[in-house]
């Protein structure tokens, strides 16, 4: 599903553009969720409340099937800035809620760190982990002046 031409599969690495795809398909279902669930507050209407549900129930399969392909920590941090800049604009356009230009400028600090994190090389997993099949060895520990039988 994620797996781009250039990527690999045996690796478990994901192409940038598939990374960036997946960050912005789990920041749209937490924003139709969020946006739902404000309207649900308001209104109270069961529809809005159904809708959010199955839009958070979507959200979480397609988390579960984008980290076999991807990092938990760069998914979640691109997911979370561009759902809580998403909600940021979506509050100041729908429902009136004013910023202060500092915090804005913030906003924009936050989205170019955040593309560094997604754009920058990755971190490879250490080559020697061990598996559950392989026993971990670790020094004995001897005492100086035990006695010798």
């Amino acid at each position: 599903m994620l797996m781009a031409a250039n990527s690999d599969t045996s690796s478990g690495t994901v192409s940038t553009t598939a990374l960036v795809g997946l960050v912005l398909l789990l920041a749209g279902l937490d924003l139709i969720g969020s946006m739902l669930a404000k309207e649900w507050g308001i209104g109270r209407n069961p529809w809005f409340f159904g809708a959010g549900a199955i839009s958070f129930v979507v959200l979480f399969a397609v988390y579960a099937a984008g980290l076999k392909y991807a990092d938990m920590s760069t998914v979640t941090f691109g997911w979370i800035v561009v759902v809580q800049v998403s909600i940021l604009v979506v509050e100041r356009l729908r429902y009136g809620v004013e910023l202060p230009a500092g915090k804005w400028a913030a906003l924009v600090g936050i989205c170019i760190l955040q593309g560094y994190l997604l754009l920058a090389p990755g971190t490879q997993p250490r080559a020697t982990e061990p598996t559950a099949a392989e026993p971990v060895s670790a020094p004995i520990l001897q005492t100086t002046g035990s006695a010798q039988p």
